[in-house]
């Protein structure tokens, strides 16, 4: 799973809600919430929601940069002179 999003804002669509990373933090209405099997919980302390958005917009640069050297692998190997074929 992604980290929030893979589009250039960390958070996922106002549609959707998805867990940061493999944490119980999820992204959903605005707002973040800490969910378990007995229920959720919003997440008010804004020192940890700073935390959660800091570590949410890294994660989708990250999956921004993976994505970015995916692409370059498929492309042909440059020659010599720096010019593609």
């Amino acid at each position: 799973m992604s980290a929030v999003a893979s589009s250039p804002d960390p958070f996922p669509s106002p549609a959707r809600s998805e867990h940061l990373a493999q944490s119980p933090a999820v992204w959903r209405d605005g707002r973040w919430w800490l969910v378990a099997m007995s229920g959720s919980v919003a997440v008010a302390d804004p020192v940890f929601t700073g935390q959660l958005n800091r570590f949410a917009a890294a994660m989708a640069a990250a999956d921004r940069a993976v994505a970015g050297r995916l692409v370059l692998q498929d492309q042909p190997p440059a020659r010599p002179g720096g010019r593609r074929r």
